[in-house]
């Protein structure tokens, strides 16, 4: 109860300090809360919803998911076969290694300015953690079970979906979670380095036309985004992990 209190107090106190502080503000830079705000709805729930809002989302969503079926599809066929994943190891290394920003050039060259620049470079920079903890999971999970399957006939995809995911799953999430925020953030960074529409080319449009109260307007609505996520992505967490923390809860008890 406690924790809740405190998750819902601490932003309110945060907006409310930040009211008062910017109230008197002269600071062409630093605009009064209540500019800034005034122009969020303006701007945000009338004008640029369908033009950037719609466009950036549906950029993050087809790039996040893309990521996260390459990456566990991926992940579970290198964990479950130790050969493929000693021949696929210096590749995966070596990609992983390079920062997807420095991938947005030669994308531009090949796909333009359209969406599938920008689904292409979340799908670089997502992709890595889903994949390495999917592995991770696969290669670390007790083989009893495994060798039961086997006895019994058990194989294929039902191992999988029965004993193979299962057993993966928190870490699996674990990626998917570290994901989703770098997702978040190469939407942003591939909107202001090369696009026309979107939200992160709306706020460095507004930097560059000294449109102060749009910029930070464009900020505050990719923060809101930002947590929207992260509760959607934390209710599904907890759904389907629920055995998981059951599980953990009787360990404790014990």
């Amino acid at each position: 109860m406690t924790r809740r209190v405190l998750q819902i107090a601490v932003p309110i106190a945060c907006v409310a300090v930040w009211w008062a502080v910017s109230a008197g503000s002269t600071n062409f830079f630093f605009p009064p809360l209540r500019d800034i705000l005034e122009t969020f709805r303006e701007v945000w729930i009338f004008d640029k919803l369908g033009s950037d809002v719609v466009p950036s989302v549906a950029r993050l969503l087809v790039g996040y998911g893309l990521s996260a079926v390459i990456g566990i599809g991926l992940g579970l066929f290198l964990g479950l076969h130790p050969v493929a994943r000693a021949f696929a190891d210096p590749l995966t290394h070596f990609l992983r290694s390079i920062p997807a920003p420095a991938l947005i050039p030669p994308a531009l060259v090949v796909l333009g300015l359209g969406s599938g620049m920008k689904v292409f470079v979340i799908v670089l920079g997502a992709l890595w953690p889903i994949l390495l903890n999917t592995i991770d999971g696969v290669r670390g999970q007790d083989p009893t079970p495994l060798e039961m399957a086997r006895a019994y006939g058990i194989g294929g995809v039902e191992r999988i979906r029965r004993i193979v995911l299962p057993a993966a799953a928190p870490q699996i999430f674990a990626g998917l979670r570290t994901s989703l925020s770098i997702a978040l953030i190469l939407m942003v960074i591939s909107e202001m380095v090369a696009s026309t529409n979107g939200i992160g080319n709306f706020v460095l449009q507004s930097q560059r036309t000294f449109a102060i109260p749009e910029m930070w307007s464009g900020i505050l609505l990719l923060g809101l985004l930002g947590i929207a996520l992260s509760l959607i992505f934390g209710a599904v967490e907890r759904r389907v992990l629920r055995w998981h923390r059951g599980a953990r809860q009787a360990a404790r008890a014990r």
